[in-house]
C-alpha cells in the first residue's frame, strides 16, 4: 500500500536500507580477516539481494500477491529437482509445471505478462539467494555476511530507489511505515527461521516454506481484497503439493545415499 507513494523500487530501497542497519546493529560483522573470495561471494549475495526483492515488487505492482509468491517459489523448487537427479524429479517438475497453467486460469491474457516475467526473474534470483546465502554461510560467522551482503544490496538500490521515491522521501510518516516493513520483513522473519531450524529438520522446514504461495493467498484475499478463481487456487495447490513432493523426495533420497551408521563420512555435513 506504500507503492503509490514510493513506488516499488523506492520501496525496495528503504527495506534494504532499514533492515541493513538493523543486522549490522544485531550482527556487527567484523570487517578484517576474511578471504578475496568472501568478500566476493558477499558482493554477489548483495547483488542478488536487490534483484529478488526488486523484481518481486515490481511483479507485486501488477499481479495479485498469491500470484506472485506462487512463480516466485519456481525458482527453489527447480533448484531442488535439479539437485535430486532422480526420475521422481520430473513427476513434480510436470505437476508445477500444470499448477503454473492452471494459475493463467486457462489463459495467461488474464495476467500481465510484465509482471509475470517479473515473478519469473525474481523466481530465479531466489534460486541464486539460496546458493548465495549458503557459499556466504560457510564464508562469514553468524549474521556477518548477510549484514554486509544487506548493505551491498542496500548501497546498489540507491540511484532506482531515489529516483522512483522521490520527494516522498522527505515524508516522515512513509519513512516509519517502511521501517515498519523493513522489520516484519527482515529483522523478524530471519530470526524467527533462525530459531526454527534449531528445532526443525531441514526438510520439515522446507515443507512448511513450500506453504508460501497458500498463506501468501489468504493474505491478499483478507488484507488487500484480491479474489482468485478457482483455476487460480488449484494452480496454487499444485504448485505447493510439487514442492513438498519434491522437498520430501529430496530427503528421502539424502537418507538412502548417508554411508551406514559407524562408517567414516569422507566429506563433512554442511
Amino acid at each position: 500500500m506504500l507503492f503509490p507513494q514510493l513506488g516499488p523500487l523506492g520501496m525496495v530501497m528503504l527495506r534494504l536500507v532499514f533492515s541493513s542497519v538493523i543486522l549490522l546493529a544485531i550482527a556487527r560483522p567484523r570487517l578484517r580477516g576474511h578471504s578475496r573470495e568472501g568478500w566476493r561471494a558477499v558482493v554477489l549475495f548483495g547483488v542478488v539481494l536487490v534483484l529478488m526483492n526488486g523484481l518481486f515488487y515490481l511483479a507485486l505492482e501488477r499481479l495479485p500477491l498469491g500470484v506472485t509468491v506462487t512463480i516466485e517459489v519456481l525458482g527453489p523448487l527447480t533448484l531442488s529437482i535439479i539437485a535430486s537427479r532422480r526420475a521422481s524429479a520430473l513427476v513434480w517438475a510436470a505437476l508445477a509445471l500444470l499448477g503454473v497453467v492452471a494459475l493463467g486460469g486457462g489463459g495467461w491474457d488474464r495476467l500481465d505478462l510484465l509482471g509475470v516475467l517479473y515473478a519469473l526473474g525474481a523466481a530465479a534470483a531466489w534460486a541464486f539467494y539460496i546458493l548465495c546465502s549458503a557459499r556466504v554461510g560457510r564464508e562469514f560467522p553468524r549474521l556477518d555476511g548477510l549484514a554486509l551482503a544487506m548493505v551491498v544490496g542496500a548501497v546498489l538500490s540507491l540511484p532506482l530507489g531515489i529516483a522512483d521515491a522521490g520527494t516522498a522521501l522527505l515524508r516522515v510518516d512513509l519513512l516509519a511505515l517502511a521501517a515498519a516493513v523493513a522489520v516484519l520483513s527482515s529483522t523478524i522473519p530471519y530470526a524467527l527461521e533462525l530459531m526454527a531450524l534449531r528445532r526443525l529438520p531441514a526438510a520439515a522446514f522446507a515443507i512448511l516454506m513450500s506453504l508460501g504461495p497458500a498463506t501468501a493467498s489468504i493474505a491478499g484475499f483478507f488484507l488487500l481484497g484480491q479474489h482468485l478463481s478457482l483455476l487460480e487456487i488449484a494452480g496454487i495447490a499444485l504448485v505447493i503439493a510439487a514442492s513438498i513432493g519434491a522437498v520430501r523426495a529430496g530427503a528421502r533420497g539424502a537418507r538412502r545415499d548417508a554411508p551406514p551408521e559407524g562408517e567414516a563420512l569422507t566429506e563433512p555435513i554442511g
